[in-house]
């Protein structure tokens, strides 16, 4: 079985995800079109760094196993469509995109159909993989995920567990999607509880100790819940961060897929309205109800 493996995307996930393969003893061919991406990597032990898709190709050993470590879409698809004309049958394309998981199966019945194999790995850990290890979804044939099994235990946080062949072709991106929506509701219900705190004035409540508190031996203890009593033991207050919440697609996706199946999610649903609310998706309709309450009641209005 081989040992060196390709990487395409040295971002914050892609270059991480290297450096742990590497430290794991396996060797990485990386490439990423940003020469200063390229450039972070290349003093570290296990990892050459290429200038070009087609010198990654032709420095594999075959059968070759390639990691796309993109921005789902468009990104994705150019690159997948690449690579489709300079592998070789055989070879094992895994994505670990944030990608639809109907993206996924689509592009393995494309790679199938140039001899291909496609893996679709949904990757959970952040900026915190690196030391801690990755969470990995994975969906594709029982053949095509043994060839890949060895990054897969250099990835996670140990070799026999923290990663799990889902499926066949689009499970992994799938399980992920789910995940994220999960993540979604998660961060709604500590965020809305810290501010119901913080709300209290007549208690003096100290929120980040109590953040703090709730990390031992309760039962919404967390990684997450870790994470905000850290930032928040730096500063409680948050005044430097605006209120915008971005969303990367998969909460949208979730949402959908639970109304295509006809399972109720609402509060993976809500939390993906309340971070289009923080985006100022919901300023027109606030405008409306506050007309609408001076029509019928004679309400004061507030003028921007």
């Amino acid at each position: 079985m081989t040992t060196t493996y390709g990487m395409i995307g040295l971002g914050r996930m892609g270059g991480n995800m290297s450096r742990r393969i590497a430290r794991a003893g396996l060797e990485v061919i990386a490439w990423d079109r940003a020469a200063g991406a390229r450039s972070a990597l290349t003093a570290e032990a296990g990892i050459r760094t290429v200038e070009t898709l087609e010198e990654l190709a032709t420095g594999l050993p075959t059968p070759r196993v390639v990691w796309m470590m993109l921005p789902a879409g468009e990104p994705t698809e150019q690159v997948f469509e690449r690579l489709q004309t300079l592998l070789s049958s055989g070879d094992v394309i895994v994505d670990g995109a944030n990608a639809w998981y109907r993206d996924s199966q689509r592009r393995a019945a494309h790679a199938v159909a140039a001899g291909l194999q496609l893996v679709d790995a949904g990757v959970s850990g952040g900026v915190w993989g690196l030391t801690n290890g990755y969470g990995l979804m994975v969906g594709g044939s029982a053949d095509a995920v043994a060839r890949i099994e060895p990054m897969l235990k250099a990835l996670a946080p140990a070799p026999d567990r923290g990663w799990l062949h889902c499926g066949a072709s689009g499970a992994g991106h799938f399980a992920k999607m789910v995940h994220n929506g999960i993540e979604y509701g998660l961060m709604q219900a500590y965020a809305e509880g810290l501010a119901l705190l913080r709300a209290k004035k007549d208690l003096n409540l100290d929120v980040a100790a109590i953040a703090e508190s709730w990390r031992h031996g309760t039962v919404i203890r967390s990684w997450l819940l870790d994470l905000t009593a850290e930032f928040l033991a730096e500063d409680a207050k948050l005044e430097s961060i605006a209120p915008r919440v971005a969303d990367s697609g998969e909460g949208r996706w979730a949402a959908i897929e639970s109304v295509e199946l006809g399972v109720p999610t609402p509060v993976m649903t809500l939390a993906l309205m309340q971070r289009f609310a923080s985006q100022d998706r919901g300023d027109y309709a606030n405008r409306v109800l506050a007309r609408l309450r001076q029509s019928f009641g004679g309400h004061a209005v507030t003028k921007s």
